[in-house]
């Protein structure tokens, strides 16, 4: 290295012109190997990592040419985490309701009929003055003068020099045997094809209503029902039936408002027949049985559902409010003239105090008692026992001494 220097230093003197450029050459190479030593050998250089592939991005390998290219695969989106909602306390499906006791029912008429007799004849032996307060009783219980006189004369005859248990127990035999010879038996089964039923009644006694429940009832027992809307002179009868027989399903038929009600009967018939219905059930005008043109119509409407179906009506059932008394008995003497009723129905008992006319009806006309109207519901229609409504009838009252 010295003798290299000594040789720069001989040419630059020798050419005096290349002094500056000798001078840099000379320190270059005096310092070079002071910062060689220094730095020491380069460290080695890691070669750069490659980063992991992302699922997205991953080209897919060259296809061969000529072939389709393959579908990109898009990965899913993450499914996105919903907090579960808190769970909603399960509601317990209500329990069908209880069958209401007919007692329960006939309250106010066993309050008016059975807890007045245990008040008037509580302690006090049978005699004449006795007899004299059981005859304005028994009169004013709404059981019409030929029933309370037949009662009355029960309890004399049966009963006398007896006491409250005997009067009651003379009463109470005397009032189911009446109406035991009303009791309907087995519901009557469809008798033609369709079985048809005309419905009789005033307006306002709870016909149109029995209608529906009847339907409903019908339904119920697996039978197809046609409902004839026959009372055309009360646009709100027709609209009425309409409605129940949306609920019930049944089809209904009408005619014009003021149309002539035996062509609707005549129609409701045909329609039942036609589309293979097992039961049809007409109503009828409820206008006040004493005018005679509604007799007259009852008769009409009986003779056109005779000629076109041999044997119908099979049922005529008359619908009596238990709210009208005595008056139930008139109405039940007019239709029975016009139509020849089969059965019959009482409604509204269990809002009054006049059911007492029961026993009147069926010691009057003998007609059978198909149902009795207890209540709102259609359960509340119910089929008429004799034995049930004499318990109801007699149970105890409270505060009422036997």
């Amino acid at each position: 290295m010295n003798a290299l220097v000594q040789a720069v230093i001989d040419l630059a003197s020798a050419h005096a012109w290349l002094l500056p450029a000798f001078a840099v050459a000379i320190v270059a190479l005096l310092v070079a190997p002071l910062v060689v030593d220094r730095t020491g050998p380069p460290p080695p250089v890691e070669p750069p990592r490659e980063p992991a592939p992302e699922p997205a991005a991953v080209t897919p390998e060259a296809a061969p040419r000529g072939a389709p290219a393959p579908a990109e695969r898009i990965a899913p989106p993450p499914a996105e985490r919903v907090a579960p909602a808190p769970s909603a306390p399960v509601e317990a499906v209500p329990a069908p309701a209880p069958r209401v006791r007919l007692a329960d029912r006939l309250a106010r008429t066993r309050s008016a009929l059975v807890g007045r007799l245990g008040q008037l004849v509580a302690g006090r032996p049978l005699d004449a003055a006795l007899l004299a307060e059981l005859e304005a009783l028994l009169f004013g219980a709404d059981l019409g003068v030929k029933t309370a006189e037949s009662l009355l004369e029960a309890v004399r005859t049966s009963a006398a020099g007896g006491d409250a248990q005997a009067v009651r127990r003379v009463l109470r035999e005397a009032i189911l045997a009446k109406l035991q010879r009303v009791d309907p038996g087995p519901e009557v089964a469809p008798r033609g094809a369709p079985h048809v039923i005309l419905v009789l009644g005033v307006n306002g006694s709870g016909k149109t209503t029995t209608i529906g429940k009847l339907a409903a009832r019908e339904r119920a027992a697996g039978r197809k029902v046609v409902l004839g809307a026959g009372d055309t002179f009360r646009a709100a009868a027709i609209e009425q039936l309409e409605a129940w027989g949306a609920r019930a399903g049944c089809e209904v038929v009408k005619g014009q408002p003021g149309g002539d009600p035996a062509a609707v009967a005549f129609d409701t018939v045909k329609a039942a027949a036609a589309r293979g219905a097992d039961v049809a059930i007409i109503d009828t005008a409820g206008r006040l049985q004493t005018k005679a043109p509604l007799v007259e119509e009852l008769r009409k409407i009986v003779r056109v559902i005779g000629r076109d179906c041999p044997g119908a009506p099979h049922e005529t059932l008359l619908v009596l409010d238990a709210n009208t008394g005595q008056n139930a008995i008139s109405q039940a003497r007019v239709f029975t003239e016009a139509a020849g009723v089969t059965g019959l129905v009482l409604t509204k008992l269990d809002g009054t105090a006049r059911g007492g006319v029961l026993v009147g009806l069926a010691d009057e006309f003998g007609i059978p008692v198909r149902y009795v109207g207890v209540g709102e519901a259609l359960e509340d229609l119910r089929p008429f026992s004799a034995d049930e409504f004499v318990d109801a009838l007699f149970a105890p009252v409270a505060g009422s001494p036997g």
